[in-house]
């Protein structure tokens, strides 16, 4: 396997397991995950409800990571996610500063996707 196609698969599977782990505690565990949605939202939506519709969002984004489909594009989602997270959070960044590195790989892995332009000039 090449470099980077290793790379990106690396990055995927790690990606995708924080965002499944975060989505199957939460659902485990609601009461101490609650906390970490803005509550603007949580008094819109519900905080359960809320939980539970970004506990299947991030179980959808992971899945997506790891197919492959698409990479890049799920790699820049991925990186709104974490960016918006740690936005949310920022009160709480001793709790929250690992998903600095989160983002940072989310990053790492969209530059590795991203689709070149090919303009038709060959050198």
């Amino acid at each position: 396997m090449p470099k980077p196609r290793l790379a990106s698969f690396l990055l995927r599977i790690g990606i995708a397991s924080v965002f499944l782990y975060a989505a199957v505690a939460s659902f485990l565990d609601p009461a101490s995950w609650i906390g970490y949605l803005p509550s603007f939202l949580r008094e819109m939506f519900g905080a359960t409800l809320l939980l539970t519709l970004f506990s299947l969002y991030q179980i959808g984004l992971a899945l997506w990571l790891l197919s492959g489909f698409r990479a890049y594009r799920a790699a820049l989602l991925a990186s709104i996610t974490m960016l918006a997270i740690l936005i949310a959070n920022s009160g709480a960044l001793d709790i929250v500063f690992r998903d600095i590195a989160i983002l940072f790989a989310t990053a790492a892995l969209a530059a590795l996707e991203k689709p070149s332009v090919s303009l038709g000039i060959r050198n």
